[in-house]
C-alpha cells in the first residue's frame, strides 16, 4: 500500500524560540515535513513562493508584514492552507479577522512568552495541520446577495428555535450566512462553533456589525427572542430551556471529556428535548461527526435538519455524516443556505 506523501509545512513566527518549538513538534510526526521557517511576513511570502508548502502555520503580529497582510497577499489559486497560531489574550480580534478572511483553523498559544509551555500545543497543532492539508482553500468573498425582503419571511412558522453547528471553516461560513439573513427573522438562533476560548466575543461583535440580526456571545440564562443570534462561548457547553414565560440559553457542565466544547450534539439534543418539532437544525462545514447524534435527536422529535453542500465546505465532515445517515431534509451551499432556512421555517 502506497504511503501518502508527508504534509509540507512552513512555520512563520517572529520569535526564534517559537519557530524552533513548532518545528520540533511538527517534525516529530512522520506525516509532516517542515520545509523551512520564516521570521516575518515578507520572508513568509518569499518562502511560500519558493517551497509551495501545503500548510502554513502563521503568527499574526510580526514586523515588516503581519499575518493578515500575508493572508491578503496569497493567490486565490494554489495557495497553502493557513493555520493561525496566536494568543487570544493579545490577538483575539486579529485571529477572528484571519478566520473570516480565509484561514482554515486557529491554534491558541498557551502563553505569549518563550517558555516550554508551548510544547502543550503538540497534539492539537499536529491534528489541525493534518486536517488542514485535506481542506479546501476558501478566501473571503464579496457579500452574498442582499437579505431577502420582509415579504420573503413566512407569515406563519412552526420553528421556535434554529440551532446551528460548525467547526473548521465555520467563522467564514457563519459570517456569510448571517450577513445575508433578513431583519425580522421570526425565531432565535443558537450556534455551537468549535473555536478556542477567548475568540467568540470578538467574532460575535464582528458578525453583528455585518448583519441585520443581533448577534451576541452567550451568557448563562440569556433570554432568547426572535432575530437574536447567540454564539456559544469557546470552551463552554450550552443548551436551551423554556418554561411557561420564556426561553433562554443555559450553560451546561458535563463529565464527558470526549465531547467537543462547545458540543453541537449537546446543543441539538437540548433543543429537541425542549422544543420538539419546533426545531430547525443546520449543520455547516467541519471535520468529525459532532452534530450527528444531535441531528438524530431533532429528527426523532419531529424537527428538521439542513446540511451544507460539499461544494462550499472547507471540510466536508460533519454535514457528510448527517447526509449519509439520511437525516437532512435539504442540502445547500452556503450562499443558498439563507433561502433554504427561510423555506424550512
Amino acid at each position: 500500500m502506497r504511503r501518502r506523501p508527508a504534509v509540507r509545512v512552513l512555520v512563520v513566527d517572529d520569535s526564534a524560540f517559537v519557530r524552533k518549538v513548532l518545528r520540533q513538534i511538527l517534525n516529530a510526526s512522520s506525516s509532516i515535513d517542515v520545509v523551512d521557517t520564516a521570521m516575518d511576513g515578507l520572508d513568509a511570502l518569499e518562502k511560500i513562493e519558493r517551497y509551495k508548502p501545503d500548510v502554513v502555520t502563521l503568527d499574526l503580529v510580526m514586523p515588516n508584514l503581519d499575518g493578515l497582510g500575508v493572508l491578503a497577499s496569497l493567490p486565490r489559486e494554489g495557495a497553502p492552507r493557513v493555520i493561525v497560531v496566536s494568543s487570544a489574550e493579545a490577538d483575539s480580534d486579529l485571529g477572528v479577522r484571519a478566520l473570516q478572511e480565509g484561514a482554515t483553523d486557529l491554534v491558541e498559544k498557551p502563553t505569549a512568552l518563550a517558555t516550554d509551555r508551548l510544547f502543550g500545543l503538540a497534539e492539537e497543532l499536529v491534528r489541525k495541520v493534518l486536517a488542514a492539508a485535506e481542506a479546501k482553500v476558501h478566501r473571503a468573498e464579496p457579500p452574498l446577495a442582499p437579505p431577502p425582503a420582509p415579504g420573503a419571511i413566512p407569515a406563519l412558522s412552526r420553528t421556535r428555535v434554529v440551532v446551528i453547528g460548525a467547526s473548521t471553516g465555520g467563522p467564514l461560513a457563519l459570517t456569510r450566512l448571517f450577513a445575508a439573513m433578513p431583519a425580522g427573522f421570526p425565531a432565535p438562533i443558537v450556534v455551537a462553533l468549535h473555536i478556542p476560548p477567548g475568540y467568540t466575543e470578538s467574532l460575535a461583535r464582528r458578525m453583528d456589525d455585518a448583519s441585520a440580526l443581533s448577534i451576541v456571545e452567550a451568557s448563562d440564562d440569556l433570554p432568547l427572542r426572535p432575530g437574536l443570534v447567540v454564539l456559544a462561548r469557546g470552551g463552554t457547553h450550552i443548551g436551551v430551556r423554556r418554561d411557561l414565560t420564556r426561553a433562554s440559553v443555559r450553560f451546561v457542565e458535563t463529565a464527558d471529556s470526549s465531547l467537543y466544547c462547545p458540543s453541537v450534539d449537546l446543543l441539538f439534543a437540548s433543543a429537541a428535548a425542549e422544543f420538539g418539532p419546533g426545531v430547525l437544525g443546520v449543520v455547516l462545514t467541519g471535520m468529525g461527526d459532532d452534530g450527528l447524534e444531535g441531528s438524530r435527536a431533532i429528527r426523532a422529535a419531529g424537527g428538521r435538519i439542513l446540511a451544507e453542500a460539499e461544494s462550499s465546505c472547507v471540510v466536508y465532515g460533519m454535514p457528510r455524516r448527517v447526509l449519509e445517515a439520511g437525516l437532512a431534509a435539504a442540502v445547500a451551499p452556503i450562499d443558498q443556505m439563507p433561502a433554504a432556512i427561510l423555506r424550512h421555517l
